[in-house]
């Protein structure tokens, strides 16, 4: 911290401004850890201090501090298991539907509600910056950007296939039915990172938002799908009112994400060398949601599991990131 501290007295500190925000956030970042460890240090000494001058009849207001304590200790510890190069950047969080048409796309839209959820009761910023409405429900695509506080870290173990099992509510024959939507999950890298990208490569396709908007959003051609041909990375854009501005986001997602997948493929060779094996990779199912015959989500990597659903449909997914984290072999 004070290599950062130091940098940020240099003269020419403000003349690149993103690098001067980027160090001011992790400057930030430091400091609230380091403030969180010295009061709750602080505060069980007090307790302990405490507990000799109380007569007995007294000591039930220490045991009505330990819960808040415990909870400030857990949370504490969820902070430090965020030690990933990356899990203190914002993120990019995609929601693809699987094969099976209106059930995948309403098990596609159940998901980003969870995450959206998710981000309200942890007090994450989201922006929806693409959201594709399906043919007869759900959706075909979404694309949330995430800021906040280690937002990266909290979210990069959504990455995965993500199974659903209940009864269908588009069947009317009421039969049970398996859907599957993949999420990926991006950092927002600083912008000083080199990304090279012919305009060659590039495949740019303009076309009407169908998301949410007002009317000149859905009636002009204003969002942007850019597909980087050598890699078939697709990445679009409908947020803004201006294709211009759709193109420029787009743009910044496309360079986000051929960074991802050169950062993965420096991962790969490394654990190639390492003789390790790969806790995960894309596109493999990672949790089941069932719903019918009996109530159960588990995730297949911490083996965490609660019949308590609608907790975690509806975003409160604390217990089961902290799971993935304490594992600790999931980056």
């Amino acid at each position: 911290m004070e290599e950062l501290e130091k940098e940020t007295t240099k003269e020419n500190f403000w003349e690149d401004i993103d690098h001067a925000n980027q160090v001011n956030k992790e400057l930030s970042t430091l400091k609230k850890l380091i403030t969180n460890i010295t009061d709750l240090e602080s505060e069980i000494k007090d307790n302990i201090e405490l507990v000799p001058l109380l007569e007995k009849d007294e000591l039930n207001t220490i045991e009505l501090e330990l819960p808040k304590l415990s909870t400030k200790l857990d949370n504490l510890e969820l902070d430090t298991l965020l030690s990933g190069p990356y899990d203190n950047l914002n993120c990019y969080l995609e929601i693809h539907p699987g094969a099976g048409g209106t059930e995948s796309c309403d098990w596609a839209s159940m998901l980003l509600r969870m995450y959206k959820m998710f981000c309200e009761k942890n007090h994450f910023e989201y922006k929806v910056v693409e959201e594709q409405a399906g043919e007869e429900a759900g959706i075909k695509s979404a694309t949330l950007y995430i800021k906040g506080y280690y937002a990266f870290g909290y979210l990069k173990n959504e990455k995965g296939v993500h199974r659903l099992v209940r009864i269908s509510p588009f069947d009317s024959g009421r039969r049970r039915h398996t859907s599957f939507a993949s999420v990926t999950v991006t950092p927002e890298y600083n912008t000083d990172v080199f990304i090279e990208i012919k305009e060659s490569d590039l495949k740019i396709d303009v076309y009407h938002s169908s998301g949410a908007g007002g009317q000149s959003v859905n009636t002009s051609n204003s969002a942007v799908r850019i597909t980087h041909l050598p890699t078939k990375t697709v990445v679009t854009c409908q947020n803004e009112r201006s294709q211009l501005k759709n193109k420029e986001e787009a743009m910044k997602i496309l360079k986000n994400k051929l960074y991802q997948q050169e950062v993965e493929k420096k991962e790969q060779e490394l654990n190639k060398l390492k003789g390790e094996n790969m806790a995960i990779d894309f596109g493999s199912q990672i949790r089941n949601y069932v719903l019918e015959p009996y109530k159960l989500i588990k995730d297949l990597r911490s083996n965490y599991e609660t019949s308590n659903v609608d907790k975690i449909l509806d975003g409160d997914l604390t217990e089961l990131i902290e799971s993935l984290l304490k594992r600790g072999k999931i980056k």
